[in-house]
């Protein structure tokens, strides 16, 4: 599973584990986990918003409309027995 670092604004370091991606409407969207054991993680996705250079630079979803339509992607991505807790 790759592992990403996402510098928040408060410049903390968090490290999320890479389920899925994907790309819809030209958007790419990371499916992540804060847990590398997915039974106990919590998933949350990720837009990438500019990749200028070798590091891309990615958002939380807030948009709930967005969120959802991504997130019923993901399902059927990563199959139904996958159990992902937004």
């Amino acid at each position: 599973m790759d592992k990403i670092i996402f510098t928040g604004d408060d410049g903390e370091n968090i490290e999320f584990f890479v389920i899925e991606e994907t790309v819809v409407s030209g958007n790419k969207y990371l499916l992540v986990c804060d847990n590398e054991d997915e039974e106990e993680a919590e998933a949350t996705i990720l837009k990438e918003i500019n990749a200028d250079g070798e590091e891309a630079v990615y958002e939380f979803v807030e948009d709930d409309v967005e969120f959802a339509a991504v997130a019923k992607l993901f399902d059927e991505l990563v199959g139904e027995d996958a159990d992902i807790d937004y």
